[in-house]
């Protein structure tokens, strides 16, 4: 009876444990720090091409990072980031989109002050943490979520009607990385590849004339599969202007 006793006693405290060590192991160890901006937010001119959207999404808690780049398969990305000094940090910590790449002292993360700031429990704490200007941090990633908006296809300023098109995809929700871009060859029904010129920008020169019917390859927990826009780009299609897909990820 005393030795199914310790038996209990042991399976108890694995059940208190387990939550705990699961929470843990999703999280990896890492340091973050912050760049400077004269308004808190992100910055327009960011590695992956995000514009003003990178300035600003997320409410401007944004991040550059360094590990997570992946050539730049990384922007777009959302991460949950804590810091783990119990003092002065929130439970939580803050969540970041990656909209840049960026380099500090054995960093992953550079984020927008806006970012860094939320990883503190209340303003004082905050400033704490800008005092001592790098952190130790665990992160995880986390769905991205953007509520009613769709995917999006914004025709970049440095685009040439008719014959060279940049293209950004924008609130890409869930956890998928978009890994390619293909737009309709119609006279031939063929798909033809756009070159990623940076970042999550994608471009053609000589695209085909008329409705650019766009599909574009998610990479995610779902595996990789392409997804096919509902929604053309119109064939008198302008730089800098931004086009509704029609379709939401999760």
């Amino acid at each position: 009876m005393e030795l199914h006793s310790k038996y209990q006693v042991v399976l108890v405290w694995v059940m208190l444990l387990l939550p705990t060590l699961c929470t843990s192991q999703d999280f990896t160890s890492s340091r973050a720090t912050y760049y400077g901006s004269p308004d808190n937010y992100g910055t327009p001119t960011g590695a992956c091409g995000y514009g003003e959207y990178g300035r600003t999404v997320n409410d401007g808690s944004v991040a550059g990072v360094y590990g997570l780049w992946k050539s730049g398969f990384g922007c777009g990305a959302c991460y949950q980031v804590r810091c783990k000094n119990s003092q002065v940090c929130d439970e939580y910590g803050t969540s970041v989109v990656v909209t840049d790449y960026g380099q500090g002292d054995r960093t992953d993360f550079v984020m927008s002050p806006r970012a860094y700031a939320r990883m503190g429990r209340n303003p004082d704490a905050s400033q704490e943490l800008f005092k001592d200007g790098v952190v130790e941090v665990e992160y995880r990633r986390i769905p991205c979520r953007y509520g009613l908006n769709n995917v999006v296809f914004k025709v970049q300023e440095q685009s040439s009607y008719p014959n060279y098109i940049a293209i950004l995809v924008l609130y890409v929700a869930g956890q998928s990385d978009i890994t390619a871009v293909e737009v309709l060859q119609e006279d031939r029904q063929q798909w033809r590849p756009m070159r990623r010129a940076y970042g999550v920008v994608f471009d053609a020169a000589n695209p085909p004339r008329g409705e650019l019917m766009l599909r574009f390859q998610v990479s995610g927990r779902g595996g990789v599969y392409w997804v096919q826009a509902k929604n053309a780009i119109p064939s008198d299609w302008k730089a800098g202007q931004a086009y509704d897909s029609q379709v939401q990820l999760n």
